[in-house]
């Protein structure tokens, strides 16, 4: 019985190391796999390749500013026949026929520059470099979820394996005490419903080891979809809490600043109010320049060659265009409206968050230190009730239920270690510092800027930066 108890006891102590500083030998860290997660997380990747797409929009809109240059060229086969008459009177009349077949050639070019379009590209530009601001938000946002969730299985996969390991050593604690009932049952010391009450004790008990192992299956499942491999040798997790703030209001403080829902809401509001400006620009005056030149060649049977070039400027002001302009400033007003009320939502969804959090790292807190009290107070009852039920004071239903007592004390601690740790990565999250820097993981950070000055003022090609 001793024996079995303190496998017991080494099984619910697996996350305890976390705080004892041991770690096994060539063990799997969470570090690790938050690294793996950051750097292999397919959805993280899609993200990521979403904000190198945005980044196109910004040399999109800077080819307003740049000339347009088109070359154009003909050729072909052409077939004349005209009759004309010049003269006044019938002594006078000259009749021209002209007929035969040509070979019409030409080749021109075309140059035309935007002077001026009410500000409409320079609002445009501003507008996607908001968005890719908006965007670079948005991916820090995956990257906390990622992180968050990547923090969140992998210490469900150590609660479960530890609850799983609880679950066996209680079921081989019920086995012996139903051969030591059974025995005693068999020299008259005990009846038959005590044997009964044993046996329904060790069902219930398979049952629930049963239960631990399937949900440590689909947790296994989660953990390989989340960070990318089977775990294997898990180390014990520790919580972060001195990367967060230290009090509830500089949490909150800080999270109305640095959550990047929040600042993706900002941008948001950013690039609704230059689209206001896109859309006023339509009601302004547009002044254009182009110069052309074009060689022709044999256009008519009577001309074999001309050369024509060009140069002109045009202002083009808008009167009114059937009222869609006017349409389309209202409702772009309306939206950044819109825009202005979802950012005082997400604030508001963003404190809140946080609040809950930080509730649920401070219950994490206390309800480690009550589920330890729990497990040494049930053990200290387990073995009282096992040394009166031998002297005839306790009976095996009071034995079976300190033990059942004792593996629900232990599974309480082993939760309450988890939910402790998560929790604390979930108040990074909710402050909008869950990250591979602040985290100090050691691996290389996603710079997002580096693929956005390589395209930014590419005049053209094809190719990405990474060569595709």
């Amino acid at each position: 019985m001793r024996g079995v108890k303190v496998v017991t006891g080494a099984a619910a102590s697996v996350l305890l190391m976390a705080y004892m500083g041991q770690t096994p030998a060539l063990a799997d860290t969470i570090e690790a796999a938050l690294v793996r997660a950051y750097q292999n997380n397919p959805q993280l990747n899609a993200q990521r390749a979403a904000v190198r797409s945005t980044d196109e929009n910004v040399p999109q809109a800077l080819s307003g500013y740049r000339p347009r240059v088109a070359l154009t060229a003909s050729a072909g086969e052409q077939y004349t026949d005209t009759n004309t008459t010049q003269g006044g009177s019938p002594n006078q009349i000259v009749r021209t026929e002209i007929h035969g077949v040509d070979p019409p050639r030409s080749a021109g070019l075309t140059i035309t520059q935007t002077l001026y379009n009410g500000g409409q590209t320079a609002n445009r530009t501003r507008a996607a470099e908001s968005q890719v601001s908006g965007a670079r938000e948005a991916l820090r946002v995956l990257e906390q979820s990622v992180l968050l969730s990547a923090a969140t299985i992998y210490m469900d996969e150590l609660r479960d394996a530890a609850i799983v390991e609880v679950q066996r050593s209680n079921t081989r604690v019920l086995e012996q005490t139903l051969k030591q009932t059974r025995d005693r049952f068999n020299v008259g010391e005990v009846t038959r419903t005590d044997v009964a009450q044993a046996e329904a004790q060790l069902a219930a008990g398979k049952t629930q080891e049963l239960t631990a192992e399937a949900n440590l299956v689909t947790t296994k499942a989660n953990f390989r979809r989340i960070i990318g491999n089977e775990p294997e040798a898990l180390a014990p997790g520790s919580p972060v809490d001195r990367f967060s703030p230290g009090t509830l209001p500089a949490a909150v403080e800080l999270s109305l600043i640095e959550n990047p829902n929040v600042t993706a809401a900002m941008f948001g509001i950013d690039v609704n109010y230059l689209q206001v400006k896109i859309n006023e620009g339509a009601l302004l005056p547009t002044v254009t320049f182009q110069a052309a030149v074009q060689q022709s060649y044999e256009q008519t049977l009577t001309v074999y060659r001309s050369f024509g070039a060009s140069a002109i400027a045009q202002l083009s002001v808008p009167i009114y265009q059937g009222g869609a302009e006017y349409s389309l400033i209202r409702q772009s007003k309306e939206t950044l409206a819109q825009q202005r009320l979802n950012l005082e939502t997400t604030r508001d969804q963003t404190r809140a968050n946080l609040v809950t959090a930080w509730g649920q790292l401070v219950a994490g807190k206390a309800q480690v230190a009550s589920a330890q009290s729990q497990v040494t107070a049930s053990e200290i009852a387990l073995n009282g009730v096992r040394e009166e039920a031998k002297a005839g004071q306790r009976t095996t239903l009071d034995v079976l239920n300190a033990q059942q007592a004792l593996v629900n004390a232990r599974v309480a601690l082993v939760t309450a270690q988890h939910d402790r740790v998560v929790a604390s990565y979930a108040v990074l999250n909710a402050v909008g510092r869950l990250s591979p820097a602040v985290l100090n993981l050691n691996t290389t950070v996603y710079d997002p800027s580096v693929h956005y000055f390589q395209v930014r003022d590419s005049w053209y090609g094809i190719r990405t930066p990474d060569g595709r």
